[in-house]
């Protein structure tokens, strides 16, 4: 009786330790169109920042009984992070039918540079079913991109991208900035040159009409002479 109860609390006290673990995120998200089940998330997870990576499709038929080997190129898959959109990619198997692989995966290969959430939004047919669907990374979907700096050891201060861009962004309007204070210098050295030659000009005019004025005045005292 006495073990009874120890093997309950036992029991008891291991369901209570798997209730309050913390939720993990799924690391990839699932959705059935038709008769075609899709798996999709990041190639490699966690994902970070400059590593390279793909967007992994994994393609089945009935809830992932029956995986499609044959999608060819029916199937494209853009990439979105905010505002930036990259081209439509294509899909290559990353198995070889009946050997070495997941059977049904599929890959689009490309670098992360941004940390944070990225949309795979697929288009195209599969079997005759038109496929417009779109997943994005998220707590409760797959995994978002990270920063570099959260795994490396011994830790280096890696600047984040977003902080690489504000930086240029300082360097390239103090650069400008310095552009047009040249350039207005310049324009005030030619301007100041422009002047000193009206100047000179006129200068050399009034010389020329004294010296006129003084040919005259000769003249005339010879003929009075």
């Amino acid at each position: 009786m006495r073990m009874r109860a120890n093997i309950a609390l036992v029991a008891l006290a291991t369901t209570g330790t798997i209730l309050f673990l913390p939720g993990v995120a799924s690391a990839h998200e699932e959705a059935d169109v038709g008769p075609i089940h899709m798996e999709v998330g990041f190639g490699t997870e966690p994902a970070y920042v400059g590593q390279p990576n793909s967007v992994q499709l994994i393609l089945s038929r009935h809830d992932g009984a029956d995986p499609i080997l044959d999608l060819g190129d029916s199937l494209l898959v853009t990439v979105s992070f905010g505002e930036n959109l990259h081209d439509p990619l294509p899909l290559e198997p990353n198995f070889e039918p009946g050997g070495d692989g997941i059977q049904g995966d599929y890959r689009a290969w490309f670098i992360p540079t941004q940390a944070g959430s990225y949309t795979f939004h697929f288009t195209g047919t599969v079997d005759g079913t038109k496929i417009d669907k779109a997943f994005i990374a998220g707590p409760k979907t797959f995994s978002v991109v990270e920063e570099v700096s959260s795994i490396t050891f011994p830790k280096v201060p890696f600047p984040a991208n977003s902080e690489l861009a504000s930086r240029i962004d300082q360097e390239s309007a103090r650069t400008t900035s310095d552009i047009h204070t040249v350039a207005a210098g310049a324009q005030e050295a030619f301007d100041d040159a422009r002047t000193a030659k009206t100047i000179g000009i006129v200068g050399i005019a009034v010389g020329a009409l004294g010296l006129i004025v003084a040919a005259v005045a000769l003249m005339a005292a010879r003929k009075r002479a």
